[in-house]
């Protein structure tokens, strides 16, 4: 069942409006929804999959793909990591060159962060771009993640650092694997 079968009419029309009018330069897949006062922007494009959900108060300010069946907390932001020119000769760092600039020439334009099906990221994280989060991750709340995480992992802390494995037996994962790809997928 996908959360937006869960919802009231009033989030469905919310969900549509931010799909097909608000935020329509991007790709969205079916039953997205995002909480109030979610600001969506990236230089290039964002991405993101089916039944996915971006809890209140979150930013994306970068260029990110999302997989299937990812959901945020509240207050999550992904940020650029080269927002601004910090080596730019004779300006202050507040006038240097920015992403959001047209002719913007530094480091960071090719960045992507990806965030692979499954994947949870709890209330308050940080998620520097250019980095991936692998399939059926968990990202413990306030963690500023700095670096690409791997499959079923848990990540948390400043910098967020792995902490455990989603699955405590390997055949519990084995046995996720199998059933969220012929009932999920």
């Amino acid at each position: 069942m996908a959360y937006l079968d869960k919802v009231s009419i009033p989030k469905k029309l919310l969900s549509f409006y931010q799909r097909k009018i608000k935020w329509r330069r991007y790709k969205l897949g079916k039953n997205f929804h995002a909480g109030v006062g979610v600001r969506l922007w990236a230089r290039t494009g964002i991405t993101i999959g089916d039944n996915c959900y971006i809890g209140r108060g979150s930013q994306i300010e970068c260029d990110v793909v999302f997989g299937d069946y990812v959901f945020t907390g509240n207050n999550v932001a992904f940020v650029g990591r080269y927002d601004h020119n910090w080596e730019e000769v004779g300006k202050p760092m507040l006038f240097s060159q920015r992403m959001r600039d047209p002719d913007y020439a530094w480091k960071g334009l090719n960045q992507k962060t990806v965030v692979e099906d499954d994947v949870w990221i709890g209330y308050g994280s940080i998620i520097l771009s250019g980095i991936t989060i692998g399939q059926g991750s968990i990202i413990a709340a306030g963690s500023v993640l700095t670096s690409s995480v791997e499959p079923f992992t848990i990540y948390g802390g400043v910098p967020a650092k792995k902490i455990g494995q989603r699955f405590s037996r390997a055949e519990d994962l084995e046995k996720h694997l199998i059933d969220f790809n012929k009932n999920w997928k």
